[in-house]
């Protein structure tokens, strides 16, 4: 184990080839570092680190990570308030001279990567396993390896939505994620196709690929996560060359009366007309 510089939220520890971050857990933690729990940051994924005057009395240390190394940054893309920097190290004033010292320490195992431009794979793990969470239109979920789903809510969704029906994506068909966060205005996740299909901008609430967000639906430390971890499946998906197709399997008799049942439900409200109504639900029935 390394030397251990404990701060407000979070201890890094310094290992001879990487800083382990570990978030504390608890009510004033923010609550994405609460769900990041721990990361390993190689040197190797690290452009720089400063130190700074905080706030109320602390100073700052900060690690900048390199260009394309962490999944999480990448899909965050410039987003993150600065209290739920998962770099940031916020130290009590008078522990400034330590800070000092591990800053220093820390440039000095940067130096052999001192002229890399950005990176070419991801350096940092992704959060780990399955993972869902509730937006305002649907529930996404997120298998952990090679597919992500859909599936649409009544109360939310639109009806381009429901005429479309639960969606289920593979890893491997797909080239890129767009992060908006719930804390801007229009917050949303959008899975983006290597097909081609999303080369006319569609609207968020209107488009398939995507689930948009609202207040308490689709929050950064759940949203987040999720995001990064299709991002880094996305790229090991395309690292790897595929040895088989895979057949699609069939659907859920359950999930798929349950569809016909909304799909009738806007046929009644006059949101969907005879002949949409005639044609998906033929369609929802061939895949029985």
């Amino acid at each position: 184990m390394g030397d251990v510089l404990a701060g407000i939220h979070a201890t890094w520890e310094f290992e001879s080839d990487a800083v382990v971050i570990r978030f504390e857990r608890g009510i004033r933690t923010p609550k994405l570092l609460n769900a990041l729990r721990e990361r390993r940051v190689p040197h190797e994924a690290l452009a720089s680190v400063t130190l700074t005057p905080g706030k109320r009395g602390t100073v700052v240390l900060h690690a900048v990570p390199r260009d394309g190394a962490d999944p999480l940054v990448e899909a965050a893309a410039g987003q993150l308030k600065e209290g739920s920097d998962p770099y940031r190290l916020v130290l009590p004033a008078d522990r400034e001279t330590l800070a000092e010292y591990y800053r220093d320490e820390l440039r000095a195992a940067l130096a052999p990567y001192a002229d890399l431009g950005p990176a070419d794979r991801f350096l940092v793990a992704a959060p780990e396993g399955p993972q869902s969470f509730k937006a305002y239109d649907g529930k996404a979920s997120f298998d952990g390896k090679a597919e992500v789903s859909f599936r649409w809510f009544w109360t939310g969704a639109s009806s381009e939505k429901w005429k479309a029906g639960d969606q289920t994506f593979r890893v491997r068909d797909l080239s890129g994620v767009e992060w908006r966060s719930p804390e801007i205005l229009d917050g949303y996740l959008r899975l983006v196709r290597r097909d081609g299909h999303d080369a006319r901008p569609v609207q968020p609430d209107h488009d398939p690929a995507s689930v948009v967000f609202g207040l308490g639906y689709g929050p950064v430390h759940e949203s987040l996560p999720f995001a990064a971890s299709v991002l880094a499946a996305i790229r090991d998906s395309s690292e790897r060359v595929p040895v088989a197709v895979q057949a699609v399997p069939h659907r859920d008799p359950a999930g798929i009366a349950e569809r016909i049942r909304h799909l009738g439900e806007l046929h009644r409200a006059g949101l969907v007309t005879d002949e949409e109504f005639s044609a998906k639900k033929a369609e929802l029935l061939a895949e029985l």
